[in-house]
C-alpha cells in the first residue's frame, strides 16, 4: 500500500509575471503591467495540480528561508500536498520572470537560485519517500546528477515520469527508467540530436524509444499529442478552449498524466485526461491558481477537438501558437 500516489521532485520558484503587448526585442524595452508574484516551479506547479485533481502527493524540493519561499510553502499546503520533503535554506528561492502577451504565450528565464542546491545527498536522505510513492516524477530545473539519483532510489515497483525541461541530453541511466519521457518538439530534438530525423513525430518518437525510454510523449500543441511505447504509436486529440495565460499548463499536462498511469489508466487513455487538464489550465490566469479540479476537467470530457486547440507543447512562432510552457512544458 502507497502512502502517496506522486512524489514530485523539482523545482520550487516564485513566477514573476508581467502582462506585455509584444516581448522586446534585443536592446528593446517595452511597458508592462503591473508585477504579480505567483508560486510557480516546474516540480512545484506538479504536485499542485496533481493534488487539486484528487491525487495524493508529496513534494521533495529547496526554498530559500524567505518570503518568496514561504509563498511556496503555503500554496502547497493549501492545495493537499505534504510538504515533509520541501528543505528549506542553502540560498534563497528560485524566481522565473515570465512576461505574457496577449494571446496568452509566454517567455520565461528563470534564476534556480535554491533549486540548484538540492543534491544527490538531499534524495537519498528522503528513501522513505521514495518507497512511500507510487509513481515519481521530475523535471531538469534541478542538478542533472540529482535527476540520476532520484532514478536510482525509486522503489522496484514504482513509476518514473520525466519531462526534460529545459532540455539538455540525457544520460542511459535516466532515459532507461523514463515510463515516459515527456518531451514537446523542440525538447524532442534537443535530445535526439543528430539522430533527429524528418519532421514527423511519429518519427522522433520511434527514434526516442530505441535511445532506451520504455514509452514516450510527444505533445504538439494544436494537433494534440502522441504516445509512443513497445505496443505502437498513436495520436491523442486536443481540446478546443480560448487561452487566456498558457504559463505552467504543461505542468498540469505532466502531473495528471503521472497520477493516472499510477491508477492503472493506459498511456493514451491518460494522455487524453491529461491534455484536457491542460486545456482547462490556460482559461485561467497564472499557473497553480489556474489548475483545475478533477469536476473541472471532467467538464471538458465531452469537447470538441477544433481548429484552436490548446494543448502543451508548441514550440513558439508556429501558427496560432499555444504553447503551454510550464513554466514550460
Amino acid at each position: 500500500m502507497y502512502d502517496y500516489d506522486l512524489l514530485v521532485v523539482g523545482s520550487a520558484n516564485a513566477d514573476l509575471v508581467i502582462g506585455v503587448e509584444r516581448r522586446p526585442g534585443a536592446g528593446e524595452t517595452v511597458l508592462g503591467s503591473d508585477l504579480a508574484v505567483h508560486p510557480g516551479g516546474k516540480g512545484a506547479n506538479q504536485a499542485v495540480a496533481a493534488a487539486r485533481l484528487g491525487a495524493r502527493t508529496a513534494l521533495l524540493a529547496r526554498v530559500g528561508d524567505d518570503g518568496h519561499g514561504r509563498l511556496l510553502l503555503d500554496s502547497q499546503r493549501a492545495a493537499g500536498v505534504d510538504t515533509v520533503g520541501v528543505l528549506v535554506g542553502g540560498a534563497p528561492t528560485g524566481v522565473a520572470l515570465i512576461t505574457v502577451d496577449p494571446s496568452g504565450d509566454n517567455s520565461i528565464v528563470v534564476s534556480p537560485g535554491a533549486n540548484g542546491r538540492l543534491a544527490p545527498g538531499d534524495i537519498r536522505a528522503a528513501a522513505s519517500l521514495f518507497h512511500a510513492s507510487r509513481v515519481v516524477s521530475t523535471q531538469l530545473e534541478i542538478p542533472l546528477e540529482t535527476v540520476v539519483e532520484v532514478v536510482r532510489s525509486l522503489a522496484p515497483d514504482s513509476r518514473f515520469v520525466l519531462n526534460p525541461s529545459p532540455p539538455r541530453p540525457l544520460p542511459p541511466e535516466v532515459l532507461a527508467a523514463c515510463d515516459p519521457l515527456i518531451v514537446n518538439e523542440h525538447e524532442a530534438k534537443v535530445i535526439l540530436g543528430e539522430a533527429c530525423v524528418g519532421e514527423r513525430p511519429e518519427d522522433w518518437a520511434r527514434i526516442l524509444l530505441a535511445k532506451g525510454p520504455r514509452s514516450v510523449v510527444v505533445t504538439l500543441g494544436a494537433e494534440g499529442a502522441l504516445v509512443a511505447s513497445g505496443e505502437g504509436v498513436r495520436r491523442v486529440p486536443s481540446v478546443k478552449v480560448d487561452a487566456v495565460d498558457t504559463t505552467g499548463a504543461g505542468d498540469a499536462f505532466t502531473a495528471a498524466l503521472a497520477w493516472r498511469l499510477g491508477t492503472g489508466e493506459s498511456l493514451a487513455e491518460a494522455a487524453a485526461y491529461a491534455a484536457r487538464v491542460g486545456a482547462a489550465a490556460v482559461t485561467k490566469a497564472g499557473a497553480q491558481a489556474s489548475y483545475p479540479t478533477a469536476a473541472e476537467a471532467e467538464s471538458l470530457c465531452c469537447a470538441d477537438p477544433g481548429d484552436n486547440p490548446r494543448t502543451p507543447g508548441r514550440a513558439s512562432g508556429s501558427p496560432r501558437d499555444t504553447t503551454m510552457r510550464g513554466e514550460s512544458a
